[in-house]
């Protein structure tokens, strides 16, 4: 599975339409999704799927590519999306794969894992072998019980051909109905580098869960026995909905894609201009672009949630139409 920061082919957006729970907000997160197409489109293909779907998370629903070394063809992996453990409706999005796959949209050898839950926002690949995970998620009911851990993990090598896997056992945001996706707490970098989010104020609810994620990172080693260079977002302040429930917003869910990284902003003047600094560092030859995702974050995502990149070769002409 290759890192984010290698070169791509195009990404996929699956677009908000008024079937979806985005009806309410519908000309506001459209004029988000726009922003990121503009990007996007700047430097790579973009493959914008409409109506039917479920939602719009391509992240989780959108295939999870493999590349291989010795010129054999890309494998096009569709894992089951069941809603994040079956907490929203899914089915439609669940097809959309085969579906795009048949209309010729991909190069590559489609791979049937739909009896196993995977989504893409619940892994991480440094594209060495390494795969991390967290235990909140994968291990969450109604993903893949009755399978233990250890057998989750034996699968995940399987499928993934990675060496390793790491699993993260802390860090939960509030208000996150992911169970934990790593995508919003650890991101792999160039360099042997962890970006996280992190959490200075100990009365923060999210403060000793956070301290003892950072404190697990700081022990772990590469396949090299060398420890990581840790990068720590801050943590935005605090976003509520209109029922005052807290949303799990974040700088770590940003996307890597050819030639840029699009970071989510929040309006928060301070934490957004540290978040883009320090992307800016740890990605020093790529532009590092803000995206307001305070519309987005009301439906409980960011950035990285709402796309899914292909690599090199694997995406194929997007001109026309998906409907």
């Amino acid at each position: 599975m290759p890192a984010e920061w290698e070169p791509q082919s195009g990404i996929q957006l699956t677009w908000p339409h008024s079937d979806t729970d985005w009806a309410p907000l519908l000309k506001k997160i459209q004029k988000t999704y726009g922003e990121m197409a503009e990007e996007i489109q700047k430097r790579e293909a973009l493959l914008i799927v409409g109506p039917p779907s479920n939602d719009t998370w391509a992240r989780d629903h959108g295939f999870i590519t493999l590349i291989a070394d010795n010129g054999e063809p890309p494998l096009l992996l569709d894992f089951k999306f069941n809603g994040w453990g079956e907490k929203f409706p899914s089915r439609l999005d669940n097809a959309l794969n085969r579906r795009l796959y048949d209309e010729k949209r991909f190069r590559g050898e489609y791979v049937d894992h739909l009896d196993f839950v995977l989504e893409g926002g619940s892994i991480e690949s440094d594209g060495k072998g390494t795969i991390f995970t967290t235990t909140g998620c994968l291990l969450a009911p109604h993903r893949n019980q009755p399978l233990t851990k250890e057998e989750i993990e034996e699968r995940l090598k399987d499928y993934l051909c990675a060496e390793r896997v790491v699993w993260i056992d802390h860090g939960q945001l509030t208000g996150d109905d992911t169970d934990g996706h790593i995508d919003t707490l650890v991101r792999i970098a160039p360099d042997n580098t962890l970006v996280y989010v992190g959490c200075d104020d100990p009365a923060d609810e999210q403060y000793e869960e956070l301290r003892l994620m950072e404190e697990q990172l700081r022990g772990l080693r590469t396949m090299e026995n060398r420890p990581y260079r840790l990068v720590k977002l801050p943590m935005p302040r605090p976003i509520y909905d209109g029922d005052h429930e807290r949303l799990p917003a974040t700088y770590a869910n940003f996307l890597v894609m050819n030639g840029a990284v699009l970071c989510p902003t929040y309006n928060q003047p301070d934490n957004d201009a540290l978040a883009l600094r320090l992307l800016g560092e740890v990605f020093a030859d790529r532009d590092i672009i803000g995206i307001d995702c305070r519309t987005v974050i009301k439906q409980h995502g960011s950035l990285h949630c709402c796309t899914m990149q292909f690599p090199e070769g694997v995406l194929t002409d997007t001109k026309q139409d998906t409907k």
